[in-house]
């Protein structure tokens, strides 16, 4: 049976496996993976660490996370594990792990995420920068020559114009940290022509012309445009949209969580696509695993962090001289 043609369960994924090999052609980070006390977590942790990907450092109830590992079958003995009292305090501990410099990357593990964010966004003790912090979902669509970075599909809700000026360039500083030789955003609305009554046609034509003026960087960007013409060349075509992005996008940036969420989850449940996962815009990625998530999945989110702290480290490097 050809690949193409497998069940999604069968069916080869060449884009994570690309990134999952270039992230282990380079240094393994140091990872803190607040409270992993189950078995989906435990095992990206270990299965990760196996790969050279990442250095585990396992923050939570230590005796939770002995008895999930020994369930699973799971060797953690050379891991690091930092007891933590309940899950509050295993986000909190993973946090000041980033801060004291001991970890390049933070994973979620069988915590809400909105424990894990209330303690990235802290005020005092938190890692914010001067980014807005956003989500990214780096899907492998079947059929689909390039991987497709979706974003905000799961952080800010109903972001205005300023916050969609970070999460641009959010998306597209994490488009050239995973190898993409040319990053191409489209700016979605249910149109592509600028339309008074629809404000998020507006809010793309804005950022378009902040791209022309030097206020996003490192990208191509073109909008509104209709999800058809953002990534088919024949319905741009047949719109006659003459553009460098139109029918060609690698990046996809939604009006809204809603429309966002929407929009992955139809790719995931309707086209077999799987949705690798990271928060950028802190001063670390971090890795938010879903218990429905493959393995490879998992894998290639850290993967993605990796390729995203080295990127980080060369423009600390090059600030420096």
């Amino acid at each position: 049976m050809p690949d193409d043609a497998a069940p999604a369960s069968q069916r080869r994924h060449d884009k994570y496996e690309r990134l999952v090999d270039a992230a282990r052609q380079l240094r393994g980070v140091a990872m803190a993976v607040a409270h992993p006390c189950d078995q989906v977590s435990l095992e990206s942790a270990v299965e990760a660490a196996k790969l050279g990907l990442i250095q585990p450092i396992l923050v939570g109830p230590a005796a939770r996370i002995r008895a999930a590992a020994d369930g699973a079958k799971l060797d953690i003995g050379s891991f690091e594990l930092i007891d933590a009292e309940h899950s509050q305090d295993s986000a909190e501990k993973a946090v000041l792990l980033v801060k004291s410099g001991r970890a390049e990357a933070l994973m979620k593990g069988s915590l809400h995420t909105d424990e894990l964010m209330a303690a990235v966004v802290a005020r005092d003790r938190g890692i914010r920068t001067a980014r807005r912090i956003s989500h990214c979902f780096i899907m492998d669509v079947p059929g689909h020559a390039d991987a497709l970075i979706i974003s905000d599909a799961a952080v800010n809700i109903a972001p205005d114009l300023e916050a969609k000026v970070h999460i641009v360039q959010n998306a597209i500083d994490l488009a050239h940290a995973i190898g993409a030789q040319e990053v191409r955003v489209a700016i979605l609305s249910a149109m592509e022509t600028v339309n008074p009554k629809v404000p998020s046609t507006i809010e793309a034509a804005a950022l378009c012309k902040m791209a022309d003026r030097g206020q996003i960087t490192g990208a191509r960007l073109d909008g509104p445009l209709a999800l058809d013409n953002a990534i088919s060349a024949e319905a741009a075509a047949i719109k006659h949209i003459v553009s460098d992005v139109a029918g060609r996008a690698n990046v996809l940036i939604v009006p809204d969580l809603e429309a966002g969420n929407m929009l992955a989850k139809s790719l995931s449940f309707l086209a077999g696509a799987d949705a690798a996962g990271i928060v950028l815009g802190a001063r670390v990625p971090i890795v938010l695993t879903s218990r429905a998530d493959v393995l490879l999945t998992r894998l290639a989110s850290c993967a993605v962090a990796v390729l995203v702290a080295a990127a980080r480290r060369v423009d600390a490097n090059a600030a420096v001289a």
